[in-house]
């Protein structure tokens, strides 16, 4: 896409009965689950600095696609949460623009996704970070970065952080992974990239980015899809 190749001229107009990920048009030409007005908001987007306010300790900088809504946040919910899996596609290659953004010039990346918890991936026939991070590094390395997909953590069971503050969820962060297996450590010139779909407040990729330091991996950026914007009271 863009700096990494065409996202939308190598994929198929189809009709489906699905409707179209974005806005729910029916009866369309579909490219990858998108109508043709949902895909040129997407090809809008531009990867930018995307920072909570307060920023957690130890959160890299951190870089999204946009913000969440319109056909991004529809297309992440149907994705996630509708099991309309074959937006993998899609939203892994735009993945990868975000990721050649928060990396810098072309060279070596690794990438480590944020996991799903174990039930969670029951409920969503996968982890789905996992599955927007093959097509994500396969971008990639077609544009020449070479990659590694590191999958050092694992994810414990928790509670639904939804109704958390920002100190609870940091809290709830901090708890929420363990080390699978010691990361092999960071390669000469290569920089590490944390992955996931949505930034809130930062703490769960800050709770990622600290273990990963202890551990002797440090990342240099996070990549996500979206932000969250803060909303202000009046």
């Amino acid at each position: 896409m863009r700096d990494l190749g065409g996202l939308w001229s190598d994929l198929t107009d189809l009709v489906l009965p699905a409707g179209c990920a974005g806005c729910g048009a029916g009866s369309v030409r579909l490219r990858q689950g998108f109508c043709p007005g949902c895909v040129r908001e997407l090809e809008s987007l531009r990867p930018a600095p995307a920072r909570p306010d307060p920023a957690p300790p130890g959160l890299p900088p951190c870089v999204a696609l946009g913000p969440y809504g319109g056909a991004l946040r529809e297309g992440l919910l149907a994705y996630k949460e509708r099991g309309r899996h074959g937006l993998a596609r899609p939203l892994g290659a735009l993945l990868a623009e975000v990721v050649a953004a928060a990396a810098g010039p072309p060279g070596p990346v690794a990438l480590v996704a944020v996991p799903d918890t174990a039930r969670a991936a029951r409920a969503r026939y996968g982890d789905h970070l996992d599955r927007l991070v093959r097509p994500a590094a396969a971008r990639l390395r077609a544009a020449g970065w070479p990659v590694r997909v590191l999958r050092p953590l694992r994810a414990l069971p928790r509670t639904d952080s939804v109704a958390l503050d920002s100190a609870g969820r940091a809290a709830a962060a901090e708890a929420a992974f363990r080390l699978r297996r010691p990361p092999a450590g960071d390669r000469p010139g290569e920089n590490v990239v944390l992955l996931d779909d949505i930034v809130t407040t930062g703490a769960t990729l800050a709770a990622v980015s600290r273990m990963l330091h202890r551990a002797g991996m440090a990342p240099k950026a996070a990549a996500v899809l979206a932000a969250t914007q803060k909303r202000h009271r009046r």
